[in-house]
């Protein structure tokens, strides 16, 4: 899959260790309003000792499904019941 973000692969973003260390999949990503930030989640609550800050790129490296969300508007979310179920999105409230 080709690189469709508008954000550059080095950009910063939030997720869980869980993802990173153990192979957990994504279960939640958002595209913050505020900031432009994307986070990307796990289906476990996110606690602050649980985060981590990673590039874009190597999250897409672990599930190249996420690139089906590039488009994913400011202030929007998406998520999904299995890891290989199709994304939902909406506004986030």
């Amino acid at each position: 899959m080709s690189w469709k973000f508008q954000e550059p692969p080095n950009v910063a973003v939030i997720t869980n260790k869980k993802i990173i260390q153990s192979g957990d999949w994504i279960a939640y990503v958002s595209h913050d309003e505020d900031d432009g930030g994307w986070q990307f989640h796990n289906r476990d609550p996110l606690e602050e000792g649980n985060a981590v800050i990673v590039s874009l790129r190597s999250i897409f490296e672990l599930d190249e499904s996420i690139g089906e969300l590039a488009d994913l508007p400011l202030g929007w979310h998406a998520w999904r019941e299995r890891k290989d179920a199709p994304w939902q999105r909406s506004k986030a409230a």
